[in-house]
């Protein structure tokens, strides 16, 4: 007989996946109401657009839930405006980003949306954008296969070699890096088409370039910006929080947005100072968004309450590390369940907590050295680093290893679980 109790727990670890709530199962299972003041920003710069052109940066931490609310909003535009939507990560290999790959993925994307949706586009129109995009990506006639809708099928093999093949990305690379302008001419050509054959203002929104890695940001979106920012319709782009921390960067971004940037906050648990203080409360707004997440996925009588409550706690405020935290104690009680199966008492508690944060602190200890504590010490007694440009503090922020918060102004803490880290430390 299956172990009722495996089984709840085999549960609670699947709800708890560190993957963003796309789809309308997932988010009907699993959402909860929080960002609505992102949304409104998003919503305000998007239907205001005085041009229907604007380029909107959105940023916030690694996982703090920007993905989730993107696929919220993009559901939400919808009905008004054609809406592309998708993961820069799921066309191209993330080592391998730059801005014509990038535009080559919004050209390949809107003609797929356009397609599953069975905009009507005049055929001979149709089979001259097919021709354009196999010749660049070196797909013959034959590969498409009798009898198969070509339009689905030839971007279908688009996005796998786009993914997969090196060379192709390569080839795509040189072929418009000395005449961009064509690439772009094409991308506005697509999107006059679909426009007035959907009756739609154009919306495409790019999810993960918040992943990349702040060279590969810098060449994108500082020396290339004009270039991304060329295409006649709105764009909404991801990128790294730590991304605004660099002076010229962040200057270059503003400019070019005309400053349509909208930040996602981390949910504040603790005011600035008071983490410290003994018998200091968390915030209880934060708490009451973030218990809503922990408990849609991890039944009541799989967890202490009192534990939840340090598991919230011990994420900062960040979705990630919260189902991060929760994800590694379900796999200590799986393995629990399945050593003792006779007990019935097994639960997420403090010790099985404990057992996470000790993994979790050996984790965070071995990418950093003494140079990263001194920031670190830094940063956790003042709430501020001593330069917030320096490099190793961009990368210890894009890392999660400090944590930016906002109140009347800006300040910094570090991430709970290398807090304990450090404190061994000083």
């Amino acid at each position: 007989m299956t172990n009722e109790l495996l089984e709840s727990f085999r549960e609670a670890y699947r709800n708890l996946e560190l993957l963003p709530l796309l789809d309308q199962r997932e988010l009907e299972k699993f959402r909860v109401d929080y960002g609505r003041e992102v949304l409104e920003d998003l919503e305000q710069l998007v239907e205001d657009s005085p041009s229907g052109r604007g380029k909107i940066i959105f940023t916030g931490h690694r996982g703090c839930g920007k993905s989730t609310l993107l696929a919220e909003f993009s559901r939400q535009l919808h009905d008004d405006y054609f809406v592309v939507f998708f993961s820069i990560s799921d066309l191209i290999e993330m080592s391998d980003v730059n801005h014509i790959n990038i535009l080559f993925a919004i050209a390949v994307r809107l003609m797929e949306e356009a397609q599953k949706q069975q905009i009507e586009i005049k055929q001979s129109t149709k089979d001259a954008f097919y021709e354009w995009f196999a010749k660049r990506t070196r797909i013959k006639t034959e590969e498409l296969g009798a009898g198969v809708n070509v339009g689905f099928n030839l971007f279908e093999l688009i996005s796998g070699k786009l993914k997969a093949d090196a060379v192709i990305r390569n080839e795509i690379k040189q072929e418009f890096m000395r005449k961009v302008s064509e690439l772009i001419a094409q991308i506005n050509i697509i999107a006059s088409v679909v426009q007035a054959a959907s009756k739609k203002e154009i919306i495409v929104i790019i999810d993960d370039l918040d992943k990349l890695d702040l060279k590969v940001v810098r060449e994108v979106f500082q020396e290339q910006i004009k270039a991304l920012f060329q295409p006649n319709f709105q764009i909404i782009f991801t990128i790294p929080i730590s991304a605004f921390r660099e002076v010229s960067l962040a200057a270059t971004i503003q400019t070019e947005t005309n400053d349509q940037i909208v930040q996602m906050p981390v949910s504040k648990l603790f005011q600035q100072g008071e983490r410290c203080q003994a018998g200091v409360v968390p915030q209880p707004e934060a708490m009451k968004i973030l218990q809503a997440v922990l408990h849609k996925r991890v039944p009541n009588h799989l967890l202490d309450p009192e534990t939840a409550e340090q598991i919230i706690i011990q994420s900062g405020g960040v979705l990630r590390e919260l189902i991060r935290i929760a994800n590694q104690c379900c796999r200590i009680c799986l393995k629990l369940v399945r050593r003792q199966p006779e007990r019935k008492d097994i639960i997420i508690n403090e010790a099985v907590l404990q057992e996470a944060i000790t993994k979790f602190s050996i984790d965070f200890d071995t990418r950093i050295g003494n140079a990263d504590y001194e920031i670190l010490q830094t940063t956790y007694k003042n709430c501020q680093p001593n330069d917030p440009k320096e490099q190793r503090f961009l990368d210890l922020l894009h890392g999660l290893y400090i944590l930016e918060y906002r109140n009347a102004r800006l300040w910094y803490d570090v991430h709970p679980i290398v807090t304990q880290l450090l404190t061994k430390k000083m």
